[in-house]
């Protein structure tokens, strides 16, 4: 089962090396490896170049933005499973041969989510990021978050949905989660940790949950699932699943107990 993974990067040559070794050092064979970089203007592109013959495409076209970025890259993609690793996270040790074995086990699933550790610039550990059951109904009431970097998802379901929406330039992974649910993609969670997710000043994770475009983002999603605009009675509805999420995942309601809401690094926090 061969697994393709793209990586996009602009501008993160402080993450970028982590990143590619992750990916380049995993135990499984049969990976194929794409960077995107259209036009980094620090030392990205010296970095990408260190590693060419490890890397089977480096696209470096300009782009739109992330979302049109990993379209290009997964429209050179010929793997039967799909990931897709930012330029400021990366792959945990023996990521892949855990996916791939999940797949295996599962061939009824198209998507499959493992945990993520969270951490800080500096690689720390903060907290523990727990993959939720999805559904898009889920989703648009706040009680299905998936950590991108460790969900993998079969190509022709990524086909089917049609990709990543170009013009979504706040939470292009979360449109496309719903979009594949949609179109009837399966989704299931591992419990094995597969990759770290790093919160960071030039991180938009930092800033998306305040801004009045991702407030924008949420209420389109809710009309794209539902139909409608919600109401007072759907923010009812969100605090139960809210509840029944927590309920429902064991572990995250321990850490949220243990470790609180809120992710402090330096003079950054995201709740």
């Amino acid at each position: 089962m061969k697994v393709s993974i793209v990586t996009i990067s602009y501008n993160q040559a402080n993450f970028l090396e982590q990143a590619i070794l992750s990916v380049i050092n995993q135990d499984y064979h049969d990976i194929e490896y794409i960077i995107v970089d259209p036009g980094s203007t620090d030392n990205s592109s010296e970095i990408i170049e260190q590693y060419r013959e490890q890397v089977d495409k480096i696209i470096t076209e300009p782009d739109t933005g992330p979302a049109e970025g990993l379209n290009n890259g997964f429209a050179h993609a010929t793997g039967d499973i799909y990931s897709f690793v930012n330029s400021d996270d990366y792959l945990l040790p023996g990521a892949i041969r855990a996916i791939v074995s999940a797949f295996q086990a599962r061939p009824f699933k198209d998507v499959l989510s493992g945990n993520a550790l969270i951490v800080d610039r500096a690689g720390t550990t903060l907290k523990k990021f727990y993959s939720r059951k999805f559904s898009a109904q889920r989703a648009v009431y706040g009680a299905a978050t998936l950590p991108q970097q460790a969900t993998f998802f079969r190509a022709q379901c990524f086909r089917k949905s049609g990709g990543f929406n170009p013009s979504n330039h706040i939470a292009w992974d979360g449109e496309f989660w719903i979009d594949m649910a949609l179109c009837g993609c399966r989704f299931g969670r591992i419990k094995t940790f597969l990759a770290a997710f790093r919160l960071h000043q030039e991180s938009i994770t930092y800033t998306k949950h305040i801004s009045l475009e991702h407030y924008r983002y949420l209420e389109s999603m809710f009309r794209k699932v539902q139909g409608r605009d919600s109401t007072f009675i759907d923010n009812v509805i969100r605090v139960s699943m809210k509840g029944l999420e927590y309920l429902e995942n064991p572990l995250m309601l321990a850490d949220r107990l243990l470790h609180g809401r809120e992710i402090k690094t330096g003079i950054f926090q995201k709740s």
